[in-house]
């Protein structure tokens, strides 16, 4: 079952091991994603983000994500003779025709273009394609869903319905639409998913969140966004994080499930429709117990979902076909 998975953050990981003096590299490591272990869970394609978190970087954005960007490529042109780095759908096509996998590069974090439109574009022909508006903190852009601060360190996520899109952030889904790069709301707050609907009019995606109705966690998404998302012929990917599959008591262990993954695409597929499910890992950027440790276990999903009564069919658009219509339209 050829997977494809809409986003992990090993460039990050990679990139601080090397700033570090390590030589961790995206052949093989003990991280939960590398090509080897791609290979043995089946995968035609991996969107490999520049994730950047802009509250623990010492430079400017732009000039943190062009170093991760640098890793990107230096990592993966490496080992082009198994992976090709993809610009195009034709690219995708080229690869699977050479029996080699395919990377998407994506950006996790529009503050990288710290409001720059030109920034965006020298992005798009460095060939990203594909970003979310924000991660977890505000930027020039848009706003991520708000934090209620708990007793002991702890901190309760809470939907923000009030702070949409700023007006750059809606000249960036405008330029993003007409460049073909790929609008994300994952990490964005609802307010700002609801302007993305309002300012646009292709399909987008939602590359690593839940079914909020299963997990409350605003991270995932309420049914009437599935519904929206699905309409607009968009596709929203399965997060493994356990804390956005399940309501976790504060304090408590992040758990994850393969169960607990089938349990939101039943709901989605009641909400939305099967056309509406893809998987998005978040490999390298979650922690916790989790029962797919590595991207060898992905046949662990497969088989789970035929066990719940999903047709090979079915199985198939979520871990491919979805995600490479969504693909094939917009790039």
């Amino acid at each position: 079952m050829r997977v494809v998975d809409m986003h992990c953050d090993t460039i990050a990981v990679l990139y601080a091991d090397h700033r570090a003096g390590g030589t961790v590299s995206v052949l093989e490591n003990n991280l939960m994603l590398d090509l080897k272990k791609m290979q043995a869970g089946d995968y035609g394609l991996q969107n490999f983000a520049l994730f950047t978190n802009l509250a623990s970087i010492d430079e400017p954005p732009f000039e943190y994500c062009m170093k991760l960007l640098d890793t990107f490529y230096t990592e993966l042109e490496a080992h082009r003779d198994l992976i090709g780095i993809v610009r195009s759908y034709a690219d995708i096509e080229e690869n699977l025709r050479q029996g080699k996998m395919s990377a998407l590069l994506t950006v996790e974090e529009g503050g990288v273009c710290q409001g720059e439109l030109s920034f965006l574009r020298n992005f798009y022909r460095l060939g990203v394609r594909m970003m979310t508006l924000t991660w977890n903190h505000p930027n020039e852009l848009a706003f991520p869903n708000g934090r209620k601060a708990l007793e002991g360190g702890h901190y309760q996520a809470v939907p923000d319905t009030e702070h949409g899109l700023t007006e750059t952030g809606i000249a960036f889904v405008e330029e993003m639409e007409r460049l073909g790069m790929i609008i994300d709301v994952a990490h964005l707050n609802d307010a700002g998913i609801r302007d993305v609907f309002l300012h646009t009019k292709k399909p987008f995606v939602a590359s690593h969140s839940n079914a909020r109705a299963v997990c409350s966690h605003p991270r995932n998404l309420t049914d009437e966004m599935i519904r929206a998302l699905s309409e607009r012929g968009g596709v929203m990917g399965i997060n493994y994080y356990g804390g956005f599959l399940r309501d976790v008591p504060v304090g408590g262990e992040d758990v994850s499930r393969v169960a607990d993954m089938v349990a939101h695409m039943k709901h989605i597929r009641n909400v939305g429709g099967i056309q509406v499910i893809g998987l998005g890992s978040d490999f390298d950027g979650i922690g916790g117990d989790l029962e797919l440790k590595t991207a060898a276990d992905l046949p662990r999903l497969a088989q789970e979902m035929e066990r719940q009564g999903f047709t090979e069919g079915e199985i198939e658009a979520v871990f491919a076909g979805n995600v490479l219509r969504v693909y094939r339209e917009l790039l």
